[in-house]
């Protein structure tokens, strides 16, 4: 039997889109927007599901109509308009949590002239597990791993785990790569963590017979209405 195509969806921040002039407004999807994709998931007959709870279906060993839900940074507005939501159409999503910038903010995009977004503070990242939502870690400060030295890599990627398994008081098994940023070394130290999927910016569709370490992703954006984003969807 030919492995399921499972689509992994990227979102980064819930909000109402910033003025036209600033960087990386395409990360912003429109909470409405962002209800109206939701609703064509369950419309269309698929589960909404985390990382975690999808591992079954992304191990193969599992058939079903799933899409799994991620989102990278930990911003404060997914618990705010995101988590609602997927409590409204019953479905579980993953964050990918920046460990030292929990109640901080978006410190790697500001100095390149991004809007101010704050993080979830660690009270907020512990409701958001107990709604049955998955935290996921996204190193300590959200840097480009193949630009360190694998010491730092190593430091980024394991020592993200402890903080927030500290915080959360149980394990975290998913990574996702700042930047889409891997290699085969910063791969193999990811799996040396204890993580057991990692993400990455790549585009296509999960399959059990992927590299659980080299996930890719469908990257959903500011623009994407209902015609693109089920492109984004059923596209492999």
């Amino acid at each position: 039997m030919k492995p399921s195509a499972i689509p992994i969806l990227l979102y980064h921040s819930i909000d109402v889109p910033p003025a036209s002039d600033k960087p990386f407004r395409s990360l912003h999807v429109h909470p409405d927007r962002f209800r109206s994709q939701m609703r064509w998931l369950k419309r269309l007959g698929y589960q909404g599901l985390s990382m975690r709870d999808a591992q079954p279906y992304l191990e193969g060993k599992k058939q079903g109509k799933v899409a799994v839900i991620t989102f990278d940074d930990g911003f404060l507005n997914v618990y705010q308009h995101a988590m609602p939501v997927l409590k409204e159409f019953g479905f579980t999503a993953t964050n990918y949590f920046v460990a030292n910038q929990i109640a901080g903010r978006n410190e790697w995009d500001i100095p390149k002239g991004a809007i101010e977004i704050p993080c979830m503070n660690a009270e907020q990242l512990r409701e958001w597990a107990a709604q049955g939502h998955e935290v996921g870690a996204h190193t300590l400060d959200h840097i480009y791993l193949p630009g360190a030295d694998l010491a730092e890599a190593e430091r980024q990627i394991a020592g993200s785990k402890k903080v927030l398994e500290d915080i959360l008081g149980s394990e975290v098994t998913n990574f996702c790569y700042p930047y889409g940023g891997e290699t085969q070394a910063i791969r193999d130290i990811t799996r040396k963590a204890g993580y057991t999927y990692a993400t990455t910016t790549k585009r296509g569709h999960a399959r059990a017979t992927d590299d659980p370490f080299g996930l890719p992703r469908r990257y959903i954006r500011r623009t994407d209405g209902g015609l693109l984003f089920l492109k984004r969807l059923i596209s492999l």
